[in-house]
């Protein structure tokens, strides 16, 4: 069946995934309404769908609530609008007119785009709905196109990527994350009450307190079965998500940029493209949904996904603004003989950064710490096998720094009001095209004088008492235009030097979305480097994202943050979940930690495939329950790892057994630390037994691999 066909009895749409089906159709008032998300369908089946269009039931409730594919201001719509209008007159509304239809396929024919154009029946206003579907993932992405085709400004004050209607269920439960920093991603189940959830940043970013994605079911899923419907949007400003839960039973959600109070000013022939709102409908449960996001992350986010991500270190906990280049290559030295790939020198190597008050902006290398630039500590690097990273954050200054001093005009800032400085930092004003040439300047002479292959692209603050008094519209504009110019740097710096690789981070995990995905290589997932609580915010993390995006550091104990001391071990194996970095003060590590931790780098060098690569499972129970784990299966059955925990053990708690998924039945694996054989039907069906250590704080590597 083509990915995407139109009945002719009925004017449906019907867009085909490998499992599910999305149909949609023009209604007779000449707006496009929702048919059906969820299993394959059949053209015929999906125009029994149709319901005819008729007066509502009842006069006071006027169109329903849920059920527009963008679901508009104006009309009898009471609901939460996709679209929101105010012409230069200050009306407001959108009326449906349509303008055309088109379907696009690639040369290949394994992907399929839909567009339905309209325009308002009475203003110069145009939006164009588009939709994606492939032929190898059940992920359909949504955006949208507005086009102001009149002589007057139009101020779009809401203007989401989609509205998703989720089928009528008996109950709705809501899955997202909240958390704040250092305490990122902690996952909520919670029954979707009546009205409107709203999810949002107001920060400018992604931020700690929230993600753009939802899942929602109908109560009764588990991590293994049950039918999940779910969203992500792709964008890395400020951003709100709306869910709808209805008197009559019926839920949907719209999202997109921007925050309540804002708007996108469009000038006379200006367009906005909305951010990609990206849908998927699984079976098999959350781990189900999430086992398909991550295929998709790795396919059709990620450029570099099919690399194999380097065991790094960053200097930071070691050194703080203390850094120089003798003690840089000091850590190098014994970073190299951990088995590290990749060293990366943190924040204090430029200007006069002695502290976080001074030197931000300035972004040549101190000339008392490094006379000769980063070039000679970048070639040491090289020649004990590693590649060579720094720190940056391009877009703050200090008020102390000789940038500011030269361009005080190029921080969000209106003059006569207050102004806050949050870790003693002001944000640099990206939305002016001069401050990001400036940014994209530096940066690619960085990268390519002092042979850089990595940054650490951090964030420290999030935007506040925003302003910007140029141009009209200036304050509303810079929300979307400071994204957008954020990923124009980030692209042009892409493209000039191939080789380098950047990790998204924003005083953790502040800007994770699929927008930035696009165009980083991975997320730092927390400030917070504490081994136990790290294996929650993993669990909330890998819900949409994949563990090859997943920075994890190992680093020393008592804990910075938390106090807690557990094994270097242990501190390993919730690091190996992910892409493995190593953190601590190394200078202070003893001859038997060293080697302990050269042992345990080479055994996750031996099994990083999988986690980098492979199928990921959430098995045992959640962390602090019993036996916490996650599971890793290749591709093709032949390999899996387990990575399991245990806290404090009590006396008499039953000993369950770990039920594998993922393995092929009727086929034997062998341990490779014990060499004990094992069933695949024994190992899905009656379980592993991890054997785990006696004591707080018990973790176990174990890769299997198939007998022949």
């Amino acid at each position: 069946m083509p990915l995407i066909t139109r009945s002719p009895a009925t004017g449906v749409w019907l867009l085909n995934t490998p499992r599910t089906s999305y149909a949609l159709r023009i209604d007779e008032s000449g707006a496009p309404c929702h048919v059906a998300w969820g299993p394959r369908l059949t053209p015929a089946e999906a125009d029994t769908l149709v319901v005819p269009a008729g007066e509502p039931s009842d006069s006071f409730e006027g169109r329903p609530a849920v059920g527009e594919e963008l679901p508009v201001d104006g009309g009898t719509r009471y609901g939460p609008p996709s679209l929101q209008v105010r012409y230069a007159d200050g009306s407001r509304a959108f009326e449906w007119e349509p303008a055309g239809q088109r379907v696009e396929e690639s040369a290949r024919g394994n992907s399929a785009e839909l567009v339905l154009s309209f325009r308002d029946r009475v203003f110069p206003l145009s939006v164009d709905l588009h939709y994606r579907v492939r032929s190898d993932t059940d992920v359909i992405e949504r955006w949208t196109v507005l086009r102001n085709e009149g002589g007057h400004r139009v101020d779009l004050l809401r203007a989401d990527s989609a509205a998703w209607t989720l089928p009528p269920l008996p109950d709705y439960r809501l899955s997202h994350v909240t958390g704040q920093w250092s305490a990122e991603s902690r996952l909520r189940r919670e029954r979707l009450p009546h009205g409107e959830t709203v999810l949002t940043s107001r920060r400018g970013t992604t931020s700690h307190h929230a993600n753009p994605w939802t899942m929602l079911d109908d109560g009764t899923a588990t991590e293994d079965r049950g039918r999940v419907w779910s969203t992500a949007l792709a964008w890395s400003g400020s951003w709100r998500i709306t869910v709808q839960r209805t008197p009559d039973g019926r839920a949907g959600l719209t999202g997109g940029v921007g925050h309540e109070g804002t708007c996108v000013p469009l000038g006379p022939g200006e367009e906005f493209t909305t951010p990609v709102s990206a849908g998927l409908c699984a079976d098999g449960g959350f781990g189900g949904a999430s086992r398909a996001w991550h295929a998709y992350v790795r396919t059709h986010v990620l450029r570099h996904a099919e690399e194999t991500a380097p065991v790094l270190y960053n200097s930071w906990e070691a050194t703080g603004f203390d850094v120089d280049e003798a003690g840089q290559l000091a850590l190098a030295e014994r970073a190299a003989r951990l088995g590290v790939e990749l060293y990366v020198v943190d924040d204090g190597w430029f200007g006069a950064r002695r502290s976080d008050r001074a030197g931000l902006g300035d972004w040549t290398p101190a000339p008392d710490r490094f006379p000769r630039g980063l070039g000679p500590l970048s070639d040491a690097v090289r020649r004990l096998g590693m590649r060579f990273g720094v720190w940056v954050e391009p877009e703050m200054v200090n008020p102390d720094s000789d940038l500011y001093r030269a361009h005080p005009d190029w921080v969000l800032h209106l003059p006569g009001r207050a102004r806050t400085e949050l870790r003693n930092q002001l944000v640099l004003n990206f939305a002016r095209r001069d401050v990001a040439d400036w940014a994209y300047g530096w940066l690619d002479r960085l990268v390519a004088e002092h042979r850089v292959d990595f940054l650490k692209w951090d964030m420290n603050r999030a935007i506040g008492e925003a302003g910007w008094s140029g141009p009209e519209g200036g304050n509303d504009l810079l929300w979307t235009r400071y994204v957008h110019h954020l990923y124009g740097v980030l692209d042009r710096l892409r493209d000039a030097h191939p080789h380098l690789r950047i990790e998204t981070c924003s005083g953790g995990g502040g800007r994770v979305d699929l927008g930035i995905l696009a165009r980083t290589d991975q997320a730092w997932t927390s400030d917070n480097t504490d081994a136990v609580d790290r294996l929650g915010i993993q669990r909330g993390f890998g819900q949409i994202y994949p563990a090859r995006v997943m920075s994890a550091w190992v680093t020393d104990v008592p804990n910075q943050l938390t106090g807690l001391s557990v094994p270097l071990r242990f501190r390993f194996h919730a690091a190996a979940a992910g892409l493995l970095g190593i953190g601590g003060d190394l200078a202070r590590w003893s001859e038997a930690e060293l080697a302990e931790g050269a042992a345990l780098v080479a055994r996750y060098k031996e099994v990083r495939h999988l986690v980098q690569h492979g199928e990921q499972y959430r098995i045992g129970e959640p962390y602090g329950e019993g036996v916490s784990a996650v599971e890793y299966v290749a591709a093709d059955g032949a390999e899996a790892l387990v990575l399991a925990f245990r806290g404090s053990p009590r006396h008499g708690s039953p000993r369950v057994p770990l039920r594998l998924r993922g393995l092929p039945p009727g086929l034997r694996y062998r341990d490779t630390g014990t060499g004990a054989v094992h069933h695949s039907t024994v190992l899905t069906e009656y379980g592993l037994d991890p054997e785990l250590p006696s004591g707080d704080w018990a973790s176990a590597l174990i890769h299997l691999e198939r007998v022949p």
